[in-house]
């Protein structure tokens, strides 16, 4: 009786778990579609390279284009090292006390602040107390803030999820604790710190609430423009801006043109991180 008890337990659980993962995957192929089917005939090199306008048809979203990768870059610049780091650290070199715990416990609770209070606090922070204004250099400041606390805790779990036999075999043979992090815990936990920061890039190049308030809606009519302190806005936040108050004839096509165009990226850029990276991670392994 147990064991056909077992057995229908197992059945119905195994049916449960595919009928999710279908679902789940027929969700993500519908928005694909209906996003690329609608975006996709309004791409073309005059629309990914051309300059935006505001009241006349035919503009484009070059300079937007370019921001979105300039202050991703610039976010990445700071938040990787500091978040990489303080992940290391906690991991590695932290001992286990109310202050490590506090810290954690800070972190996690950073990590799911909604990314709108990170908008008003690098508002207030960067833009007026700094006196930064509305720049790409205030919106990428105030990315880094959002990508930390994500990239603390996804290094650190990704660090002890690596079999502690690894860390107890370099040790012995002789090595330091940084030669072990170095030639031991990070190759061997580089697949799960390139998921960390794909996802990181990913969520900062869809980001709109956070750049609305610190990089701003416009962009420099001259591009590339590497300016620091002129106003960012970024392809995600040219897609809000188009559906809400654009006065473009062709806000609605420009819209569906940098959704698409915007789901194109994240996918090309996942792609771009991910194989290069299990390229290195082989090598440094010993991999074939």
């Amino acid at each position: 009786m147990n064991k056909t008890h077992s057995k229908t337990t197992d059945r119905v659980a195994t049916l449960y778990f595919w009928v999710s993962g279908i679902v789940i995957i027929g969700i993500l192929a519908w928005f694909l579609v209906d996003i690329l089917g609608k975006g996709l005939p309004h791409l073309s090199w005059n629309f990914i390279t051309g300059r935006p306008s505001e009241v006349s048809a035919g503009g484009g979203v070059g300079p937007m284009l370019f921001n979105s990768f300039y202050i991703l870059f610039l976010s990445l610049l700071v938040s990787l090292p500091i978040g990489i780091g303080a992940g290391i650290y906690l991991a590695v070199y932290a001992k286990k006390n109310w202050f490590t715990n506090l810290i954690r416990l800070s972190v996690e609770a950073l990590a799911s602040v909604p990314s709108i209070v990170f908008g008003l606090f690098g508002a207030l922070l960067f833009v007026s107390w700094f006196g930064w204004k509305i720049s790409i250099i205030s919106g990428a400041a105030t990315l880094s803030l959002l990508n930390l606390p994500v990239l603390v805790r996804v290094t650190e779990e990704t660090l002890r999820t690596v079999p502690g036999s690894y860390w107890e075999a370099s040790l012995a043979l002789g090595s330091s604790r940084w030669q072990a992090i170095r030639k031991v815990l990070l190759p061997s936990a580089l697949p799960g710190l390139i998921t960390g920061i794909t996802l990181v890039a990913g969520r900062a190049l869809g980001e709109t609430a956070v750049l609305i308030y610190t990089a701003g809606t416009a962009a420099s009519r001259t591009f590339p423009n590497f300016g620091l302190k002129e106003m960012g806005g970024t392809l995600a936040v040219h897609l809000w801006y188009s559906g809400s108050s654009s006065l473009a004839p062709d806000a609605d096509q420009i819209a569906k043109g940098s959704a698409a165009l915007l789901i194109l990226i994240v996918l090309i850029f996942n792609l771009a991180i991910a194989i290069p990276g299990r390229i290195i991670q082989k090598r440094l392994t010993g991999g074939k």
